[in-house]
């Protein structure tokens, strides 16, 4: 699955685009508390979550997480926009609720070869 693959998804819209839109983000990571993210998410994965600040951003740079994926049609302060910019972590935001969104993550990693 890839950061494009990602945008896709129906009712997803990019804010900031990944730095490599085709690099394979090899899994997800659901949770709205960054300690365990930090604790817990894979390398090279998406972090799907609402918490919308310039901390989640540190914490998936941190975390090695490539994407961050907000739900609930929640989207980034300009702030939020910038450090990912900065740090080269691409963000959308998806209507859907964690677990809707989830899901459907879900079944695009299994989809893949």
């Amino acid at each position: 699955m890839t950061f494009q693959d990602l945008a896709d998804l129906p009712n997803v819209t990019v804010l900031v685009n990944a730095k490599n839109p085709w690099q394979i983000i090899e899994a997800a990571y659901t949770s709205d508390l960054l300690s365990d993210v930090m604790a817990n998410a894979p390398d090279n994965s998406v972090l799907i979550t609402l918490q919308a600040h310039k901390n989640t951003v540190a914490c998936a740079s941190l975390a090695g997480i490539a994407v961050i994926l907000l739900t609930g049609n929640h989207t980034a302060p300009p702030d939020m926009l910038e450090a990912a910019r900065a740090q080269g972590v691409g963000i959308l935001s998806a209507r859907e609720n964690q677990f809707q969104i989830s899901v459907m993550v879900g079944t695009l990693l299994h989809k893949q070869p």
